[in-house]
């Protein structure tokens, strides 16, 4: 039972952070006629009073946060199965977990000191499309961006995830996760769409980050100030599962054991 708990609380703290970051995400959109990609929010809360120690927490919460998704999908905590639309799932799971662990990176070497501002996605994308069959790579990642951007558009549809909270959680958490998971669905179909079609066409170095996805928005503006609402709301209904999020132990312990 312990070994449960300790993954409830990494999936707590991870939460919590991902509500920080995506709160701040949309906030800056809003606030400023430019925008901020997930690493340049990370980087305004260093620059912020005591931003080194908040920026080593949200961290720590990112890295709990992608441990969690990416243990979760090893043993199948939400219980898709291992047919191909369970499998198709836990891979969904695995990679946000891995995006998770690379924010969580990104942010500890910015608590160090390390430069790195500037073309997060696009020296990443240029990396991966330097590999060998680098590009086709690429183009998988794109792909899964826009099965993930699909997922996110039938989480905002069905409210489904209100199955993943506690019954006393607010009944306005169904409102904000659909909103949430809506300008989700829009910025990933997006970010997947540019991902993919920058690596079939031999232009990596033309992959960028959200904050690149959200410009693109600006045009017309009021698109772009909706996707950057939902998103801060996505950051809200975070802070609600951070809170609420439940986790059935018989069924953990079962896949566990098994």
């Amino acid at each position: 039972m312990n070994r449960v708990v300790r993954i409830q609380n990494f999936a707590r703290i991870g939460y919590l952070a991902r509500g920080v970051v995506y709160i701040l995400l949309g906030y800056f959109a809003l606030a400023s006629a430019g925008s901020q990609g997930t690493t340049g929010v990370l980087e305004r809360i260093m620059q912020a009073p005591l931003g080194g120690i908040l920026l080593a927490l949200v961290g720590i919460g990112l890295a709990g946060y992608g441990v969690f998704r990416l243990y979760g999908a090893i043993i199948d905590i939400q219980g898709d199965g291992t047919d191909i639309t369970g499998l198709a799932k836990r891979t969904g799971h695995a990679a946000s977990g891995l995006a998770h662990l690379y924010l969580a990176w990104f942010a500890i070497r910015t608590v160090m000191g390390a430069n790195l501002s500037g073309g997060g996605g696009q020296e990443a994308a240029s990396s991966i499309a330097s590999l060998p069959a680098g590009e086709i790579l690429l183009g998988l990642i794109g792909i899964g961006f826009l099965l993930a951007g699909l997922n996110q558009a039938v989480k905002a549809y069905t409210g489904k995830f209100m199955s993943l909270l506690d019954a006393d959680a607010p009944h306005q958490a169904e409102y904000l996760g659909r909103a949430g998971y809506a300008a989700r669905a829009v910025v990933y179909a997006l970010l997947g769409w540019k991902i993919a079609t920058s690596a079939f066409s031999g232009r990596a170095t033309d992959v960028g980050g959200i904050g690149a996805v959200l410009d693109a928005l600006s045009d017309p503006q009021w698109l772009y100030m909706v996707v950057a609402a939902g998103l801060f709301l996505f950051g809200v209904f975070s802070l609600v599962m951070a809170r609420y999020r439940t986790i059935r132990n018989d069924d953990v312990l079962n896949r566990l054991r098994g």
